[in-house]
């Protein structure tokens, strides 16, 4: 492999000129698209099935401290994931703050590393939202069968590969309808448990429900924590997606602050509104819909079944959206890798007309086809475990790390944003980050999603030093130093100029 980026293409990470159907990715996602595709990522299935599992976690109504406690964690490490995308708003997110920040003493291991990782931890976390689709259009067809659960799961998949074919204009469009579907969907729920609700059975605590000295509330809290950032994820989409961004050095800080405020507000109102409607023993009987359709059984209880069959059918569009946006972010990161030489070569070409990866995205569905039949043969509990566990080393962790490093190495770095209170969030996103991924044994007794995860990240590191050592780069070479974002001109939104591409990345042994 050569050195330079091929002919047909620019450098990495350099915008094509605004409009012109050649080179790389067109910037054409605005502030509202960004937003948008934000919280249709973050708001999919999610609240809907893990209302219960955050009741079962704590214990009771108490369980709304679990979506606080993620709000606060999604807010903080947002604050990281805004400062690194509005300097460096290339295709990829993760994988490009890593190359920047870590390649000074490992080379290309870490961001070899993380999309190692990436290509299993974003689909395992859209294939939770199949599934979760497939459990919610249980409730409109109580005798589906598992083998045709599983064959309607499997097609949807198939139609959200088929959607994101297209051009990046057409997905915006596509998205900012789903968004407003999520609005509606998640709305009426709301609006439901508003007209039914009741205040004791919401926030009637059993006796030791905030018992700070004892075990079973911080274990409760973790599992809480666990349940409460999965589902805030998605914040971060729109990052993986810099190249494609209108004026990022503005856009992309707010769309991440502001979905998560958005979301935080709809899962508060829903958790609480769904605490006062339906009694919070029912969503842990198995046995009782409440458990598996939450959503549904609010609005049988409030507005009649007629109404709950059109809910349900909102908010399996939801789901689909959810899955829609994370599949569209998480597509881009083997591009950018590799037209680093960090990746397999096919993964850096883009569809001739409407410049999409084609390679990244087909990949992206056949493993969250394979992670939604892994999950529908356990439970969605287990599945976030391993979702947040493989996740937690190479991006979470990693990444906080690299707003430092960067800061130390790159102080001439345009900033459009500068964190608040650095480093407050980033300590706070630290711990955050590190309950949880010891939590992760401890709910999935027999699975051991912690073993799980580093024998992943070991398997990824004897892939990087086989890569390596047939590509003649650290640690068989030297280690090229490509510091592109210092020397790129900043554009209107604080980020590279989207009418001129960045000049080449000049090598340094």
């Amino acid at each position: 492999m050569s050195g330079a980026p091929p002919a047909d293409r620019p450098p990495p990470n350099s915008p094509s000129p605004k409009g012109s159907p050649e080179g790389g990715f067109v910037r054409r996602v605005g502030p509202f698209q960004a937003t948008a595709i934000n919280m249709s990522q973050m708001c999919g299935i999610g609240p809907f099935v893990t209302i219960p599992l955050m009741v079962a976690a704590f214990g009771g109504p108490q369980a709304v401290t679990g979506f606080v406690a993620g709000a606060l964690l999604a807010l903080a490490d947002g604050l990281v994931w805004a400062e690194l995308s509005a300097a460096m708003p290339g295709s990829g997110g993760s994988y490009v703050y890593l190359r920047q920040a870590f390649q000074y003493r490992t080379g290309r291991l870490m961001p070899f590393l993380f999309v190692w990782t990436a290509m299993l931890f974003i689909p395992i976390g859209m294939s939770t939202g199949i599934v979760g689709f497939v459990q919610y259009l249980g409730y409109l067809a109580p005798d589906m069968g598992r083998t045709t659960g599983d064959l309607i799961g499997l097609g949807v998949i198939a139609l959200v590969i088929a959607l994101l074919w297209r051009g990046i204009e057409h997905i915006a469009r596509i998205t900012a309808v789903m968004w407003v579907v999520m609005i509606v969907s998640v709305g009426l729920v709301i609006l439901a448990s508003l007209t039914h609700f009741d205040a004791d059975m919401a926030f009637t605590y059993p006796s030791d429900a905030f018992e700070l000295t004892s075990n079973h509330f911080w274990i409760g809290f973790a599992g809480g924590l666990t349940i409460g950032i999965y589902d805030y994820l998605g914040y971060n989409t729109a990052a993986y997606m810099g190249a494609e961004i209108k004026n990022p050095g503005r856009t992309l800080p707010r769309a991440i602050v502001f979905s998560i405020l958005g979301i935080m507000t709809i899962y508060l109102l829903l958790q609480i509104g769904t605490l006062g409607v339906i009694d919070w023993h029912r969503m842990t009987d198995p046995g009782d819909i409440a458990s598996t359709s939450v959503a549904s059984a609010v609005l049988e209880e409030t507005w009649g079944k007629g109404p709950a069959n059109v809910i349900t059918v909102l908010i399996l569009i939801t789901a689909f959206a959810s899955v829609f946006a994370g599949l569209l972010g998480g597509s881009r990161v083997p591009y950018d890798a590799a037209r680093d030489r960090v990746f397999f070569r096919p993964y850096a070409r883009l569809h001739p007309r409407h410049r999409f990866p084609t390679l990244g995205l087909a990949t992206m569905g056949v493993v969250t086809s394979a992670g939604f039949l892994l999950g529908r043969h356990t439970d969605l509990a287990t599945l976030i475990q391993l979702l947040t566990a493989v996740m937690v080393l190479v991006q979470a962790l990693a990444q906080i790390l690299a707003l430092t490093v960067l800061r130390r190495r790159q102080p001439n770095l345009r900033r459009p944003y500068r964190m608040w209170l650095y480093p407050l969030p980033s300590l706070i996103a630290l711990a955050g980050w590190l309950v949880i991924y010891g939590y992760a044994d401890k709910n999935s007794p027999g699975r051991h999603p912690i073993e799980w995860s580093l024998a992943w990240v070991a398997l990824g590191c004897v892939a990087f030093l086989v890569w390596a050592r047939r590509e003649k780069v650290w640690p068989f070479g030297p280690r090229e130093i490509s510091e592109e974002y210092l020397a790129a001109e900043e554009g209107p939104g604080g980020g590279p100029a989207p009418d001129e591409p960045e000049p080449e990345p000049v090598p340094r042994a």
